[in-house]
């Protein structure tokens, strides 16, 4: 993203000498569609955090790309503190797949370790499918037939859906959506057959509108303990997309000391943890330093799952 597309975001009167951090609004970059359950819990942390820090944190959303538009802004925003973001799993994956211009690791500073999703493979609940197997055997039988909708080409979805169906030599069409809400509407509706996705299914499947076949977590859920997990069904694959925030590289320790302590006392609000378990949610909290460690070591194994799968970009 040059520069020009920051054109538009709000000056800034400068910071006279002895300021206290902060002295103006922070906006907190949210690469998903306004509405969707991670907008939704992001929104609250933003006014929970907001009360801490002294100062509006205004929450911007750039939706797309898989969940990786944050990262042209925060490799290109002043190292101040004003401008932070969400650190979805693909920002991680992206650049073993495809030619980017930035670093997940390089061109971040860590602030901490926020959550996890759950993900579930949900179909209609008018559909005759009511276990995995039976939507296996229905590709089996009609190759190339199945619809399968995701929320982007190389989120978590779609490579759980490619490692499942490319170890059983089943063929399918992805359908990509930008977000959660319009995506769980079109299975719902009956416009694609099966969807893949994190926790927004939930209002879904609690009002009857979507059948969960199964998760993705180490173990069943709470809330739909019905539904069996992929692991405990043989297919060796735990999916939970831990996310948390970070802002530009080079942020100073300072800052960084600030931004951390509004947003870990906003994480564990009660408000804001009852908010997660709408979605069956947990608190994951991780500070600075774990979190860049498990930041580093999640942009290492997406490139040994991307290369297994035979997704990774031809060398430049």
């Amino acid at each position: 993203m040059p520069w020009a597309a920051l054109a538009g975001l709000p000056s800034a009167a400068r910071a006279q000498p002895g300021d206290a951090f902060p002295h103006r609004p922070i906006t907190l970059w949210v690469p998903w569609p306004a509405g969707g359950a991670t907008d939704q819990t992001l929104r609250l942390l933003a006014d929970l955090a907001s009360r801490h820090l002294g100062q509006k944190v205004l929450v911007d959303n750039r939706a797309g790309a898989g969940g990786t538009l944050c990262m042209p802004i925060l490799q290109q925003a002043a190292p101040d503190g004003y401008h932070i973001a969400q650190m979805p799993q693909p920002v991680f994956r992206a650049p073993w797949i495809q030619k980017v211009m930035w670093d997940p690791v390089r061109d971040t500073t860590p602030l901490l370790q926020l959550s996890g999703v759950t993900f579930g493979i949900l179909v209609p609940t008018a559909s005759p499918w009511r276990s995995l197997e039976d939507l296996f055997q229905w590709a089996r039988q009609r190759p190339g037939e199945l619809t399968v909708s995701t929320n982007g080409v190389g989120t978590t979805p779609h490579l759980v859906m490619e490692e499942l169906m490319g170890r059983r030599g089943l063929s399918y069409v992805h359908v990509p959506y930008k977000g959660t809400s319009e995506q769980m509407l079109a299975v719902a509706s009956g416009q694609v057959m099966v969807g893949i996705n994190s926790n927004g299914f939930a209002p879904h499947v609690d009002g009857g509108r979507l059948r969960l076949l199964a998760t993705m977590g180490e173990h069943r859920t709470r809330r739909w303990p019905q539904a069996p997990t992929l692991k405990e069904l043989g297919h060796g694959i735990v999916a939970a997309s831990p996310y948390g925030l970070a802002g530009p590289a080079g942020l100073p320790p300072a800052v960084v000391r600030v931004l951390h302590d509004a947003f870990r006392q906003a994480l564990h609000d009660p408000a804001h943890v009852a908010e997660l378990a709408r979605y069956d949610q947990e608190v994951a909290y991780l500070g600075p330093e774990d979190y860049g460690r498990a930041m580093r070591e999640t942009y290492a194994a997406e490139k040994r799952a991307v290369e297994r799968l035979g997704l990774a970009r031809p060398p430049a």
